[in-house]
């Protein structure tokens, strides 16, 4: 199983002038050297907090790095256009020479709909019908009346991986109509993962992910909201994180992306 690393993209401190992208930048270039499969952000901008744009975080990320695989987990589509979305979706693919993933959902906070006066309520219908349109507008068809020319070698667009906790029909989707699944480590419980899993093996999916697991070794963890009251979390010994990575590869996931302290990183680096 395949360990990637998560940042939420949040300034730390009181951040200024080049300390974000330098962070951004160190972190990247650590998370390759350690031999970590990725570096996957999350999606979030409306919630009272300052937060970069995924995309803008991924593409920092490519200019210093060859190897690792680069996601999101999970961009909330419905909140985008999505023709547009799919242009930058697609010049990010480019520029990273194929190693975007592009994790997806329908998003779940009001507030970051509100912000961008789209409709919460209808993002459920929603997400099908845009991600239909994004795979129109990566093959070069006409779309709105125009067309947006395929870039040479990228017609297909990047891996679409769609997140869905607990819905059977969701998880179907994502065997049926995408490249992976991306199970949540904050918001299931094992019997859902266990649940989840047998429904997307027998739908004929492929790549199975959890994602968010947080991760903290040391005697006094430091466990920020809302991962306190998560189920799936790397908190506690080294041989404890070690038995629930072990847990999640017997019950069948290819990929833990994990949210970990980055001065903890070799620690967790000794469990792959």
């Amino acid at each position: 199983m395949k360990i990637g690393i998560v940042t939420t993209s949040g300034p730390r401190g009181e951040e200024i002038g080049r300390a974000a992208i330098e962070r951004v930048l160190a972190l990247s270039r650590q998370v390759e050297a350690l031999g970590f499969a990725g570096l996957w952000t999350t999606d979030a901008l409306g919630r009272g907090r300052a937060t970069l744009d995924p995309f803008i975080v991924l593409a920092a990320a490519a200019a210093v790095t060859e190897r690792i695989e680069l996601g999101t987990c999970v961009l909330q589509v419905p909140i985008r256009p999505p023709v547009e979305l799919a242009h930058r979706a697609r010049s990010l693919d480019v520029l990273t020479a194929g190693r975007l993933r592009l994790g997806v959902g329908t998003g779940s906070t009001r507030a970051d709909f509100d912000l961008l006066g789209a409709d919460f309520d209808a993002r459920f219908r929603n997400l099908p019908a845009a991600l239909d349109r994004m795979r129109q507008t990566w093959r070069g068809e006409t779309v709105n009346g125009g067309r947006l020319t395929a870039w040479p070698g990228f017609s297909a667009g990047p891996p679409v991986l769609l997140g869905a906790w607990r819905n059977p029909r969701w998880i179907e989707r994502a065997a049926l109509s995408c490249e992976g699944w991306i199970a949540s480590g904050i918001h299931s419980q094992w019997s859902q993962l266990e649940t989840g899993i047998e429904i997307y093996r027998k739908a004929g999916g492929k790549r199975a992910v959890t994602a968010n697991i947080y991760a903290d070794f040391r005697s006094a963890p430091e466990v920020p909201s809302p991962f306190d009251h998560a189920t799936i979390t790397l908190i506690g010994t080294p041989a404890q994180g070690r038995a629930v990575l072990d847990r999640l590869r017997q019950l069948g996931f290819d990929d833990a992306l994990v949210i970990c302290p980055v001065e903890q990183l070799e620690t967790l680096r000794t469990l792959m």
